[in-house]
């Protein structure tokens, strides 16, 4: 969910050179052209900063963008040819990879977390810091390929139709201050930023509550197009898909319960902002 894993090893890092090479190749196909960073990535209304990142082979390039800046910049296909040889790895383990099929397509989500910030709310540095502290460590290839891929998967609360989601925090994971200090308050003012996207909850469980109905650890509650119900729960070395109605439904019962038991929404943004006002 917050901590998910990812790949080890030779392979790891030849793909991130593979994907280097692609960035560069459309970094010297974007200066003939004449075009910036900035204004190529207002071209396409992706941004400048997703386009460094894709020359600096930090973020993956997607095979439709391939295809449409080889359109544009005159390329004769070669982003999509050479995009087509990258050499596959899983920036995922098995095991979370349905997770998150069903996570891109929900239409509703309910998340509670008690040991980081939710992956779908997670600043890059903040997720750098993440995967930075994981026993035994990646190299620092692979944590860019499992940051790119963590701030990716923020794409589905700003589509068009984003899912409903709901989001509890438990506050000790707000009061550490993984990655230092500017990480810290950087991952606070976006989670206050996140908090005004139209269908998005974040709700703080305070400590000193007397009853906390999330005692077994973290957990997601998924709808999906279909109106089915999916819960998942990870573990250090593994996850659990749920789809038992009646075992979905004892998991929904405690993120309600939980709900009640949190800040609600403008409390929590108040905690927000006290938590900046203590640095």
């Amino acid at each position: 969910m917050g901590t998910t894993t990812g790949p080890r090893s030779r392979q790891a890092r030849r793909n991130a050179s593979a994907m280097r090479m692609v960035g560069a190749l459309l970094a010297v196909f974007r200066t003939a052209a004449g075009y910036t960073q900035r204004s190529l990535g207002d071209e396409f209304v992706i941004g400048e900063e997703t386009i460094a990142s894709i020359e600096q082979g930090r973020r993956r390039l997607k095979p439709d963008l391939a295809e449409q800046l080889d359109d544009f910049l005159d390329t004769k296909g070669a982003l999509a040819a050479a995009l087509r040889h990258l050499p596959e790895v899983d920036l995922v383990p098995q095991w979370a990879e349905e997770y998150l099929d069903r996570e891109q397509e929900a239409i509703a989500i309910s998340w509670y977390e008690s040991l980081v910030v939710p992956g779908l709310l997670q600043t890059e540095g903040y997720a750098r810091a993440v995967f930075r502290n994981r026993v035994p460590l990646y190299d620092e290839d692979e944590i860019e390929q499992l940051v790119a891929k963590r701030i990716e998967r923020r794409d589905i609360l700003h589509r068009k139709a984003p899912p409903m989601a709901s989001f509890v925090i438990w506050e000790a994971v707000l009061r550490d201050r993984l990655g230092g200090e500017d990480v810290y308050v950087d991952q606070v003012r976006h989670l206050l930023e996140y908090s005004e996207l139209p269908g998005l909850t974040v709700q703080i469980l305070p400590l000193g509550r007397t009853s906390h109905a999330g005692l077994e650890g973290p957990l997601v509650l998924l709808e999906t197009p279909e109106h089915q119900r999916l819960a998942y729960s990870e573990t250090q070395r593994g996850s659990t898909l749920i789809a038992d109605p009646d075992e979905v439904g004892i998991v929904a019962q405690k993120y309600a319960m939980l709900r009640t038991q949190a800040l609600n929404e403008e409390d929590t943004r108040d905690l927000l902002d006290s938590l900046l006002g203590e640095r």
